[in-house]
């Protein structure tokens, strides 16, 4: 994320009379393609949703419905960052609120990078996008250089490319030390569970 961007001067984010209002996939999908061009861009929001659906399922036990909040809040958490990278986050939140969006999906965009916006994660769904975002795209660029892409990357290769600085060097260390700072997860199984549900996105 470049430096330049502007925190938001705010934590509170929507209505609480919106609580539960969301967009349907088919809307989600229709803001993300009239939002970001970039391929690659996509594919990381797309990486982030399905391992944050992912995790809000299997590990923290929420329905579908929840879930989907989830999902939202990963496929959409960067929706301004192509066009408008020094309003990042500002932009989606608004276009969110104006949406009548759930408060916790778009609070949970705007807590995914603190040390850009301002916004201290503070539920669960918040901590883990703040810990998947830089570890999903490290570790799908750490599969395009293997052969084999996914397919039988491990733990210890991931962490091997993490201790080299040049490799993809515009990824915050500090973040995902800080991310997971903020959790009772290891690095380790972090990684395996975003190797797992990504990897077929």
């Amino acid at each position: 994320m470049a430096e330049t961007i502007q925190p938001l001067g705010r934590t509170e984010f929507g209505n609480p009379a919106d609580k539960d209002n969301v967009l349907t996939e088919t809307e989600a999908f229709e803001l993300l393609h009239q939002w970001v061009e970039n391929d690659r861009l996509r594919l990381h929001m797309k990486q982030v949703a399905a391992v944050m659906k992912a995790w809000a399922l299997q590990r923290e036990g929420l329905s579908e419905n929840e879930a989907h909040k989830w999902w939202l809040a990963g496929l959409l958490h960067d929706a301004d960052w192509e066009k408008h990278p020094t309003e990042h986050c500002r932009i989606i939140v608004e276009e969110l609120e104006r949406r009548h969006i759930d408060p916790s999906i778009i609070r949970c965009i705007a807590s995914h990078g603190p040390r850009h916006f301002g916004v201290e994660p503070e539920s669960s769904m918040e901590k883990m996008i703040y810990v998947f975002d830089e570890l999903s795209g490290f570790i799908h660029a750490a599969a395009l250089v293997r052969p084999q892409r996914y397919d039988g990357m491990d733990v210890k290769s991931v962490q091997k490319k993490l201790k080299t600085p040049a490799f993809a060097a515009q990824v915050s260390r500090e973040d995902i030390a800080d991310a997971l700072g903020r959790t009772s997860l290891t690095l380790d199984e972090v990684i395996i569970f975003i190797i797992e549900h990504q990897q077929h996105v």
